[in-house]
């Protein structure tokens, strides 16, 4: 029977939940991508880092079929862009008719929302406030789209096509857990639900398919930089010289590493929150953990290719985010590259 294993964020986005599902994606004959163009996604490619905004993270490393679900909300020049980019043909990738489209208008209603909250303003949350209020008049869908039509299908088909063959799916989540609209530190959150069912809500899929649900942590949270006060939400803020004493790394890369995969902002950096690990297991059940940036807590880390060759305080961090989760940390980056996630997983 197929099946689907679930990737969500578990703090407030940037969690490296590109890396992750880029390192998975051989293992699954779907690929499934959820959210808008206001998360972006980044896997490792040499000169430089590629951004998915729409795309599933592992179509440069995998021959995968990909899915673009219902409930996403597309910019159509940046997904035209991926598609174009990555060489994708029709045959691989279906868009749901029903996935809306994101407008000029939409973008511009969302430039307060810039200064106020820190919001990318890519025009997500104007365009689902539109699909909701404005039913019945001019709200566009993928399936009006004359570039996309060669692409047009149904999420409920392919999904359920696949699991008759005994597919295996990768339905990749978007932002975080604490930005959830619903369970998030609201008003600094985001225009949907980034929970496992809210995943699994805008694809399509019921709870009785999933298999497996890997919930992405890294070791410091961050939360997008506001260009007007800083002001992004709730953090426990530390400053660049601080974390480059505690972890070894230049402050100068650190600060190049850490910039906004959409906008390009500096992102704040915050000390681990156990509560928020404990309220994010709590949502969403993870049955895996993928813990990373593994080299903040030691550079040294970045040698490592066994779990027991890791530094040993980083050792006892890992050891008790399992006992507070009562979840295995399977996966565990120690860098940003295509060798360096350490494999835990039983399965």
């Amino acid at each position: 029977m197929g099946y689907v294993d679930v990737l969500v964020g578990g703090q407030y986005g940037s969690e490296g939940k590109g890396q992750i599902a880029d390192f998975l994606s051989r293992e699954y004959d779907t690929l499934i991508r959820v959210g808008g163009p206001n998360a972006g996604h980044s896997v490792f490619r040499e000169p430089a880092p590629y951004v998915f905004h729409h795309l599933p993270s592992g179509t440069l490393s995998s021959g995968a079929k990909l899915l673009i679900g219902p409930g996403a909300v597309l910019r159509i020049p940046v997904l035209l862009k991926e598609i174009r980019e990555c060489e994708v043909k029709p045959g691989r990738l279906t868009i749901d008719a029903g996935a809306m489209v994101i407008s000029d208008e939409d973008v511009a209603r969302e430039s307060k929302l810039k200064a106020d909250i820190g919001s990318t303003g890519q025009g997500v949350g104007a365009a689902t406030a539109r699909r909701i209020m404005d039913r019945g008049q001019q709200v566009t869908f993928a399936r009006d789209v004359e570039e996309l039509r060669p692409y047009i299908g149904s999420a409920r088909k392919v999904v359920q096509d696949s699991f008759a063959r005994g597919g295996r799916a990768l339905l990749e989540g978007t932002q975080g857990t604490g930005l959830s609209l619903f369970h998030g530190t609201y008003p600094y959150v985001t225009s949907r639900d980034t929970t496992v069912m809210g995943c699994l809500s805008e694809a399509g899929i019921p709870h009785s398919r999933v298999r497996r649900v890997v919930m992405v942590c890294r070791t410091y949270p961050i939360r997008v930089e506001n260009p007007s006060d800083g002001t992004s939400g709730p953090l426990r803020e530390i400053t660049y010289a601080e974390l480059a004493s505690r972890s070894g790394i230049d402050e100068a890369e650190l600060r190049g590493t850490e910039k906004t995969s959409t906008t390009r902002r500096q992102r704040r950096l915050g000390e681990f929150e156990w509560d928020q690990l404990q309220r994010a297991a709590e949502l969403n059940s993870p049955t895996d953990l993928a813990i990373t940036f593994s080299d903040y807590l030691d550079k040294r880390n970045r040698q490592a290719i066994r779990f027991e060759q890791l530094m040993p305080d980083t050792i006892s961090f890992i050891q008790e985010v399992e006992r507070v989760t009562g979840t295995p940390a399977s996966l565990i980056a120690t860098g940003f590259n295509n060798r360096s996630v350490i494999d835990r997983r039983a399965w």
